[in-house]
């Protein structure tokens, strides 16, 4: 990316379409029901970000209870929804930044800022659900945290390391545009 600037058309987009992924990503976790789950027979246990079912030993049908009448459910909700709306925001400004001719890479830095916020709400968020949900529900079994839980964890990683990316970008702003001479390590006999 570095060698052709991000004015190579290809290179241009790979920031915000990583943060696309992790918008992606961000949905897969709110919106599934693989956060818990039972992993042995009996299967009795399954919970997401917002509700918990549960059915009896021998089979039957689920009852569901919702999470958001306990306030860690409303607290772990909320703090995972303000960071993936706050990746979203990214998203939005970091289309934006690229699709402009001349690069704001100041703008640039600002995006990396917020995506670390974004990154500390949903890591508060999926610190504080196995927490309080472990210590305040009673489980049967064995359970695990699973496949929707695993996309939140990957979603607050990528909101981490694209920061980094965002905010590092700048300092390379003169290599980026072309308007360093290569230095060529190469001298003649």
């Amino acid at each position: 990316m570095v060698k052709y600037g991000l004015d190579y058309t290809r290179c241009r987009w790979i920031l915000p379409l990583l943060l696309g992924i992790g918008v992606i990503f961000g949905i897969i976790a709110l919106a599934g029901w693989g956060w818990l789950e039972s992993q042995t027979l009996p299967y009795v246990l399954q919970a997401s970000l917002w509700q918990i079912c549960r059915r009896g030993d021998q089979g039957g049908e689920w009852s569901c209870e919702s999470l958001m009448g306990y306030a860690w459910g409303r607290a772990a909700a909320a703090t995972y929804l303000v960071g993936f709306l706050l990746l979203v925001i990214c998203f939005a400004l970091a289309i934006i930044a690229f699709a402009i001719d001349t690069l704001r890479f100041n703008f640039i830095r600002g995006i990396g800022g917020l995506l670390f916020v974004a990154a500390v709400f949903s890591i508060m968020g999926l610190v504080i659900y196995p927490v309080k949900f472990s210590s305040e529900i009673e489980m049967t079994g064995v359970n695990m945290f699973s496949w929707a839980y695993g996309f939140g964890w990957t979603t607050a990683i990528m909101e981490i390391c694209l920061g980094f990316f965002f905010c590092c970008l700048p300092n390379y702003e003169d290599q980026i545009l072309g308007n360093v001479k290569p230095t060529y390590f190469y001298s003649s006999p």
